[in-house]
């Protein structure tokens, strides 16, 4: 097959950050085009990798000689530049979180599914080494039953990173329909569903603003969940973290602790009840970290799908079900009830 075309719509610092160089490697993409709706941003990125810069996402998603597009924007855009670039007739990778309701997901899955072009959500972890390993050695069953669980994603806040800093879209509740929670949140909440192999069926959360004093969304939620077998744990998601970032994950099972991201030099530890210590050596988790930019497997993966006409793994469905849990979780906070998980 000749290369993919690709148009990459938003040109902040995830496009920067992740999709443009990860694209300009991939030997079966071309990239075409990038929109933003500050025009110097895309040019930008053209300079840097080639392609068209456009100041309007429409335009990219009328170009016929684009195959693929990434979108990069503020999650509020997510949906209606998907269904539009589907409908164009265009195989879309969406940035997380997919969408900011179960309406608007679904109705991202059904344009995917009338076009009959792949629709992919950007959920990055279950793809790092690191927890490609966690999931083989929790499904040998050395560790056991899985009885509880707890995962953390936090870092000081998009404001040190993103391209607009505190001024930006991410601090804006129009745009971003929620803070930590959908920034870093649904990553862990995709990677719990997937490691444990099994839903998350109710939760109980604190979601707030207890730290940022600009914006008007949320900047740290701490969340109760329990599993289909009933295993319980905790999702932390937080910008209130000075200095560094904990992006670690800790499973308790009968025969022992799998421990996930949280030694400093080994990414996976099994810690056996007989006494017995395992360390693997898996490599860095992407990080937001100085030199944490590693390459993620999210272009690899929905790059692959294109080419060879495979689902890929991480489709709107899987999107769906993480928002489902963040939506269950930023209810549970408003109502200070227990709330089902809504699939």
């Amino acid at each position: 097959m000749s290369k993919i075309r690709v148009g990459v719509i938003g040109s902040g610092s995830i496009c920067r950050h992740r999709h443009a160089p990860e694209y300009a490697v991939n030997k079966d993409v071309e990239i075409v085009a990038f929109a933003d709706r500050v025009p110097e941003r895309a040019e930008f990125c053209v300079k840097k990798y080639g392609g068209k810069a456009y100041g309007k996402w429409e335009e990219v998603v009328g170009l016929k000689d684009v195959d693929a597009v990434s979108v990069c924007t503020p999650n509020a855009l997510h949906a209606p530049i998907t269904i539009a670039a589907l409908e164009a007739g265009k195989h879309v990778l969406c940035e997380k979180p997919m969408a900011t309701s179960h309406d608007e997901a679904t109705a991202m899955i059904q344009a995917a599914q009338k076009a009959g072009k792949f629709l992919m959500i950007g959920h990055n972890q279950r793809l790092a080494p690191l927890h490609v390993k966690a999931k083989q050695i929790l499904q040998s069953g050395i560790i056991g039953r899985v009885i509880t669980f707890r995962t953390s994603f936090s870092h000081g806040g998009p404001e040190g990173w993103s391209i607009e800093g505190a001024s930006g879209w991410f601090f804006d509740k129009k745009m971003a329909f929620v803070g930590a929670m959908g920034d870093l949140g649904v990553h862990k909440a995709d990677l719990l569903r997937w490691l444990l192999g099994e839903e998350v069926v109710e939760v109980s959360s604190f979601v707030d603003r207890l730290e940022k004093t600009f914006g008007d969304v949320d900047d740290t939620a701490v969340c109760l969940l329990r599993t289909q077998s009933g295993a319980v744990g905790t999702l932390t998601a937080s910008w209130t973290h000075h200095p560094g970032e904990d992006n670690a994950t800790i499973v308790y099972g009968e025969k022992g602790i799998l421990r996930i991201g949280a030694d400093k030099n080994y990414g996976v530890v099994v810690n056996l009840a007989s006494g017995e210590n395992q360390y693997f050596e898996t490599g860095r988790m992407q990080s937001n970290e100085a030199g944490g930019q590693t390459e993620t497997g999210v272009i690899r993966a929905f790059v692959s799908a294109v080419t060879s006409g495979t689902p890929p793994e991480i489709s709107g469905e899987e999107g769906r079900r993480a928002l489902a849990i963040i939506l269950a979780c930023l209810e549970s906070a408003e109502t200070k009830t227990h709330v089902p998980v809504r699939y």
